[in-house]
């Protein structure tokens, strides 16, 4: 038996950004790697595959989940949204605008990861305090900014009502 006869496919419908996508994975393929090499969903960010950098942060049913510890059959039946579903299809969302504003980012890695789970924390918690930020930020590491600017950016979005 050849090595791509011995492969086993699964044909899975994942609900991505609003939009409906039939797919063939092996089941042990990551939904990272289906959302960046299947639909081209490059901005989710694979950094230490173990789920502790939060690089890789989608939102599975509006909570946040690490790609990279998620096989892509799990999330068949769930809504899942990349950083690409945030953004509107003419300029940025409030978030992803008071981060400009605020030179909330360095070289962009993490941001991603940090934009979504940022909007799921503005979702619960429409109005919180600098702690409850940092507490939720906790989970992404960015080894560029001091965390300060993303705090402020996180802030002046809830206080503008995102």
């Amino acid at each position: 038996m050849s090595q791509a006869e011995a492969r086993q496919t699964q044909r899975v419908v994942l609900q991505v950004n609003g939009q409906r996508h039939e797919l063939d994975v092996e089941p042990r393929w990551l939904l990272a790697d289906v959302l960046r090499h299947q639909l081209g969903l490059t901005a989710t960010h694979v950094g230490c595959e173990q789920g502790v950098c939060g690089a890789c942060t989608v939102l599975v049913d509006g909570k946040p989940e690490r790609s990279c510890l998620m096989l892509a059959v799990q999330a068949e039946g769930c809504e899942v949204t990349t950083v690409e579903g945030l953004t509107p299809a003419a300029g940025l969302s409030p978030l992803q605008a008071a981060f400009q504003q605020h030179h909330a980012l360095q070289c962009g890695f993490c941001t991603p990861g940090i934009l979504v789970t940022m909007e799921a924390l503005l979702r619960e918690n429409p109005h919180p305090d600098e702690a409850t930020v940092r507490e939720a930020l906790s989970g992404n590491v960015c080894r560029c900014t001091g965390y300060q600017f993303i705090v402020d950016a996180v802030l002046a979005a809830a206080k503008e009502g995102r």
